[in-house]
């Protein structure tokens, strides 16, 4: 047998025995210790992992980004593209007439901007007001799922708007999410303005009350009435613009009109490389990773420097039938990594199982679950025991025949 080949069955062996000492601790002696580790390494990582999700789904815009569309054009972050920069963000100009054009591209079926605006809306005939979240979008012949809503029941077109000078017949249409529905106890027809944001009655008739998977009161109406509302028609403001068509040709088209945006193929929307576009997600994503990696290192370090100090009449025996010093290390360490191997895969599954149980209870898709989140614990599990593995080592080190037999 060559030196290599009697290396590898040497470095199997540790393996087996670390591997069968290990189990035999966790049934027999030092169970406690060991499903300590393994629970605070398993806690760690679902925490992280539900951070991380939440993080996810801050980058990927929320109730107003839940539609179908093959490409979004949104603001940079720290780029002015609009001509009113203020404290509701930075959002697109001249999105109406940029719409158009895109519209009229090669390969594409359809452009809408997207305006989102909090509106107090009342019923018409009498009641309490209550706020619902805006969408003015640009429908057409084909129904599109814009802030999980659908535009079927919306008259094609933007009439409103007609050729730019917004003084078109209002289509006055708006489609309602159950969520904001049931904030009006009367079930209304008509919903119009509060009366204390102006003595105009501006106002929307019904079309249709829709289930959404999110539960948001948000609502569909045509853009140029709510840009009216909002008062940045004269701008053509929107928060983004949305592209249905060929991916490549949508994107190029955004690129040639807005070319300091963000444009986003949706393909790739729940990439998790998406929140290093977004500096809150990034952020939080990354403070969740040093913390998790610190308290798991921490846990794995006392818990398993303890377990190895309880076992060190082992380690004792283990050099009194020849097992060299690195060997009785190896064993150690192998144990170690095994031990925080356990808790990271326990903890994928209760980070996968708290995702789904924080969108439940919110009714909302607040966090995101990806398949990347399985290497990415494993990868984080790893590392804060190769950080905690120092500690074990020295606490075997110090372990001699002589010093048990004196015990």
């Amino acid at each position: 047998m060559t030196d290599d080949g009697r290396r590898r069955g040497q470095f199997a062996g540790l393996v087996e025995l670390a591997l069968t000492r290990l189990w035999k601790q966790a049934t027999r002696t030092t169970s406690g210790r060991l499903v300590a580790t393994v629970a605070g390494v398993a806690l760690t990582i679902a925490l992280l992992l539900l951070v991380t999700g939440i993080a996810l789904g801050l980058a990927g815009g929320g109730i107003a980004a839940a539609d179908d569309a093959d490409v979004r054009i949104g603001p940079a972050e720290e780029t002015v593209v609009a001509s009113v920069d203020g404290v509701e963000g930075v959002r697109l100009g001249e999105a109406n007439e940029h719409a158009a054009e895109i519209r009229s591209e090669p390969d594409i079926e359809h452009a809408s901007p997207v305006l989102v605006e909090p509106v107090r809306l009342e019923p018409a005939d009498g009641g309490e007001s209550r706020i619902v979240l805006l969408v003015g979008v640009v429908p057409n012949n084909e129904p599109r799922t814009i802030a999980g809503l659908s535009t079927a029941r919306l008259e094609p077109g933007d009439p409103h708007y007609g050729d730019g000078t917004f003084d078109g017949p209002r289509a006055e249409e708006i489609v309602l999410s159950e969520a904001a529905a049931e904030r009006f106890e009367s079930d209304p027809e008509r919903l119009v303005r509060a009366s204390d944001r102006s003595d105009e009655d501006i106002g929307f008739d019904i079309a249709a009350v829709e289930a959404t998977e999110e539960g948001h009161p948000v609502a569909l109406v045509h853009l140029s009435e709510l840009q009216s509302l909002a008062g940045t028609e004269r701008d053509g403001l929107a928060d983004r613009l949305l592209v249905w068509g060929d991916a490549d040709a949508a994107t190029a088209a955004g690129e040639d009109r807005y070319p300091d945006t963000t444009i986003q193929q949706t393909a790739t929307a729940t990439n998790p490389a998406a929140m290093f576009d977004d500096d809150l997600a990034f952020a939080t994503s990354l403070i969740a990773l040093v913390v998790g990696i610190g308290i798991c290192a921490s846990f794995i370090t006392t818990t398993m420097g303890m377990t190895v100090e309880e076992d060190r009449r082992v380690l004792a025996v283990l050099e009194a039938i020849g097992f060299p010093a690195y060997s009785r290390l190896a064993v150690v360490g192998i144990s170690t990594l095994a031990t925080t191997l356990v808790g990271a895969i326990l903890g994928i599954g209760l980070g996968w199982l708290a995702i789904l149980t924080v969108n439940r209870l919110v009714e909302s898709t607040v966090a995101v679950a990806h398949p990347l989140f399985v290497p990415y614990a494993v990868g984080v599990a790893l590392v804060s025991g190769l950080l905690a593995v120092p500690y074990p080592l020295v606490v075997a080190a110090r372990t001699t025949v002589l010093d048990e037999v004196g015990r």
